[in-house]
């Protein structure tokens, strides 16, 4: 597994990070693995030299960090991976279980990290983002986390790039600890960052995770674009929200001629562009079986040459609008 530079920040990840959305409780949604089919999951991941190990307090009410963290604390040294969760989403009845004020960021951080079974979290993200936030708040009791220990860095999921950049040059001003990494929405036919989010991340050395990087099946499916297959692609309503435009499958079109020409699987070549794209990041892939992570080894060899990385985008289209 190779390994890059988080950012600017000096800590290192391999190439790859293993997303934990689909592991915790079918009761939450119906493709989510248990703890007893999940194991396999994550041995595969440390096998294959995994060291970043995303989840949520939000995924599975708080199981998928409680299962996650039991399974690297089996597994692995503390010291050799880095575990990285979310805070921000509701995790009660009442508008005090989620958003970003002070009161919910430190009771959710304690919570994570009894779930987690650990003393500290090496990366500790936004999620969802709130308007309604008060910036200076949220900064305050996030600096007040990395400062105790209990958190290394601090990171966001995707925004709008006016709102993440006056967070950002706000920390700055104020003497607080900014965001070192941005978790967004990127694949060949989900690109809408391009144009301002991921070019300030780039010049202000913040680290990416490209999350969805094989569209949720859609670029690794059959040749319709969704893997009906699986329980996830029969179920999933945000893969149909988010893909399948005509443009969409002209770029599947495209990936499905590449990928036949170099005589690899469509999902290598989507992960291998994704790789291209993020040189000081980890796409994340969020996968349900063991064999959904037998793609990395082929697309970390994979070197696309320019002229295919030119003919996998020329059918893209950017959105007017878009939800995350």
């Amino acid at each position: 597994m190779d390994h890059t530079r988080l950012g600017s920040t000096n800590l290192w990840t391999s190439r790859i990070g293993f997303g934990a959305m689909g592991i915790g409780s079918p009761t939450w949604r119906s493709w989510v693995l248990d703890e007893k089919a999940s194991i396999p999951v994550i041995e595969r991941a440390v096998e294959l030299g995994i060291t970043f190990f995303d989840t949520s307090n939000f995924y599975s009410g708080g199981e998928s960090e409680r299962v996650l963290g039991a399974a690297l604390g089996r597994l692995l040294p503390r010291e050799d991976y880095i575990l990285a969760t979310k805070v921000g989403n509701r995790m009660g009845g009442t508008p005090t279980t989620g958003g970003y004020s002070r009161k919910h960021i430190l009771a959710a951080v304690e919570d994570s990290l009894r779930r987690l079974g650990t003393d500290y979290i090496d990366l500790y993200q936004t999620h969802v983002w709130r308007e309604d936030t008060r910036i200076e708040e949220t900064l305050d009791a996030l600096h007040t986390l990395v400062e105790s220990g209990k958190v290394r860095y601090v990171g966001a999921t995707d925004m709008p790039v006016w709102q993440f950049a006056k967070f950002f040059y706000e920390a700055r001003r104020l003497g607080r600890h900014a965001f070192s990494t941005m978790q967004h929405h990127y694949n060949l036919v989900w690109r809408e960052h391009e144009s301002e989010l991921i070019p300030m991340c780039r010049a202000e050395g913040i680290g990416l995770l490209p999350y969805s990087p094989l569209a949720r099946g859609f670029l690794a499916g059959d040749p319709r674009g969704h893997d009906r297959g699986t329980e996830r692609g029969r179920t999933d309503d945000h893969a149909r929200k988010w893909y399948g435009r005509d443009s969409d499958q002209r770029v599947l079109e495209r990936l499905l001629a590449v990928a036949a020409d170099r005589a690899a699987s469509p999902a290598a070549v989507s992960l291998a562009w994704v790789l291209a794209k993020s040189p000081s990041g980890a796409p994340l892939l969020g996968p349900t079986a063991p064999a959904h992570l037998d793609v990395i080894e082929q697309a970390l060899t994979l070197e696309l040459t320019p002229a295919e990385i030119a003919r996998l985008e020329e059918p893209y289209q950017a959105r007017l609008r878009y939800a995350h």
